[in-house]
């Protein structure tokens, strides 16, 4: 599993209780390109408490996007506009599958 940041000094009680007001755990994507070659890339996962703003914690990989991500054709311009309106959004919701993938453990 990814690491998760934004977890520090809690205990699962604490984390309960924060998904239970809303928090969310969130990925951010970011695009780059060499030459011809794209890549499209997912952050670390954050955990993102009730009525946190996620701009701050999106910002790197927004401009990552927009200033290495469109460079190559077509792909560079489509997954940057992906990465761009995603992060915009307030990344990508990725709670379900963390929370499948802790019971597991």
């Amino acid at each position: 599993m990814s690491k998760i940041i934004g977890l520090d000094g809690m205990t699962v009680e604490d984390v309960n209780k924060e998904l239970a007001t809303g928090a969310k755990f969130i990925v951010f994507l970011y695009c780059f390109s060499i030459v011809i070659l794209t890549f499209k890339r997912s952050s670390h996962i954050y955990f993102i408490k009730s009525g946190e703003n996620t701009l701050k914690k999106s910002l790197k990989f927004t401009l990552i996007s927009l200033f290495l991500g469109w460079w190559g054709i077509p792909w560079g311009i489509i997954y940057t506009i992906q990465s761009l309106v995603t992060n915009f959004q307030g990344g990508k919701d990725v709670t379900p599958q963390v929370m499948s993938a802790l019971r597991q453990e």
